[in-house]
C-alpha cells in the first residue's frame, strides 16, 4: 500500500512545463531479488564498491520501488546546465556508462522532485526507506525499466533501521 501511494505522490510532482517523463515501477519480490543477487554480482568488479552491503540491504527489503527519468527532449530552455550550449546538442549527445545520457537539468530536477515526494510519503507513514542509487544501476542492466537513469527506493517495517544502521564494507 505504502508503495502504491509513493508511486501516486512521484507521478503528481510537478513537472518541468508540464511534461511527465518520469518512470515509477514497484518491483515484484522476484524481480527485487533479482535486482539484490545482480548488486552481489556487480560487487565482485573493481569499480563496484558497495554494491554488496546494498544488495543485501535490497534482499532484506519487504518492497523496492523503481523511479527513472525516460529518454526526453531537453526543456528547450538552452540554459547550457546539461553541459551542452543547447538542447539539440544534449539531446544528440549518447554516453553508456552506469546511466545513459544526456539529459536535460530541468528533467533531472523532475527525477528530484518524484522521488523526494516518494520518500516523503514512506517517510510520513513511519516506513524506512532510502534513495539508492546503486540500485538503479543493477536495476538497468537487467533490463527492468526504459529509464536512462534510475533509483531505487527499498521499504522496510522492522524495529531498526536496515538502510541507515549499516557499515561500509571493505
Amino acid at each position: 500500500m505504502v508503495a502504491d501511494l509513493m508511486e501516486v505522490a512521484a507521478r503528481t510532482a510537478p513537472k518541468g512545463l508540464g511534461k511527465d517523463y518520469i518512470e515509477i515501477k514497484v518491483l515484484s519480490d522476484e524481480e527485487r531479488n533479482a535486482v539484490g543477487n545482480e548488486m552481489m554480482r556487480m560487487s565482485k568488479e573493481a569499480r563496484h564498491p558497495n554494491f554488496d552491503r546494498d544488495g543485501q540491504n535490497i534482499l532484506d527489503a519487504d518492497v523496492l520501488v523503481l523511479i527513472g527519468l525516460l529518454p526526453h527532449q531537453g526543456a528547450g530552455l538552452n540554459c547550457g546546465a546539461c553541459g551542452f550550449p543547447t538542447c539539440v546538442e544534449m539531446e544528440r549527445h549518447t554516453c553508456v556508462a552506469d546511466f545513459d545520457g544526456g539529459n536535460c537539468a530541468i528533467r533531472l530536477l523532475d527525477l528530484g522532485i518524484a522521488m523526494g515526494s516518494a520518500v516523503k510519503i514512506a517517510s510520513e507513514l513511519n516506513v524506512d526507506n532510502r534513495i539508492m542509487y546503486r540500485v538503479g544501476v543493477a536495476a538497468k542492466r537487467l533490463g527492468l525499466v526504459r529509464a536512462q537513469i534510475i533509483h531505487g527506493i527499498p521499504l522496510s517495517a522492522t524495529s531498526k533501521n536496515i538502510f541507515f544502521d549499516r557499515q561500509a564494507r571493505k
